[in-house]
């Protein structure tokens, strides 16, 4: 069974475990605290996606400013009012990926932030990723600068938003889990 919901206290230790699955190896992994902080920062837009009773993914996103982007690894301090929503980190653990579980994580994102007040949302692609970001609708914006704590050629990427299709009860992802 799929489900996305928000955060929990217990899901804290799955989330992190996820984080290092997917980042220690490239140098960009963050500690709890700094994690905690950007879902702190904005509880409604950030979310886990269960398959059955296990955290398979979840995704981080903040109310920030456009073209500016959270210190990797730092603890926010500060907590934005903006419109547009900073898509900060969404992972799928190994054994659960390439079963459509990320895009449907920022379909979800993308359903729920005109209800907040977003009008767009804004990501850093790292280690390669922008290729899927393209996919979803999100567009390189080479001349804004990227911390280098983000890696080698990593991307700022925005995507307006605007009459977003609902998304389809029989969506495929929960055909490949079953």
């Amino acid at each position: 069974m799929l489900s996305v919901r928000p955060i929990a206290e217990h899901d804290w230790p799955a989330i992190v475990a996820l984080e290092a699955q997917a980042y220690s190896g490239i140098g960009l992994s963050e500690d709890r605290a700094a994690l905690e902080s950007k879902a702190r920062a904005s509880p409604r837009t950030c979310f886990v996606l269960d398959v059955g009773h296990h955290v398979a993914a979840y995704l981080l996103a903040l109310p920030y400013p456009m073209f500016r982007s959270p210190a990797l690894a730092l603890p926010e301090a500060e907590t934005f009012s903006s419109t547009n929503l900073h898509l900060h980190d969404l992972v799928v653990g190994k054994e659960f990926r390439r079963r459509g579980l990320a895009t449907h994580l920022e379909q979800q994102l993308t359903q729920l932030a005109p209800s907040l007040g977003h009008t767009s949302i804004s990501l850093i692609a790292v280690a390669g990723s922008g290729g899927f970001w393209t996919a979803c609708g999100y567009e390189e914006r080479p001349t804004v600068s990227v911390s280098v704590s983000y890696g080698a050629n990593a991307v700022y990427m925005t995507r307006m938003i605007h009459g977003i299709p609902a998304l389809n009860p029989q969506h495929p992802i929960e055909e490949s889990l079953r």
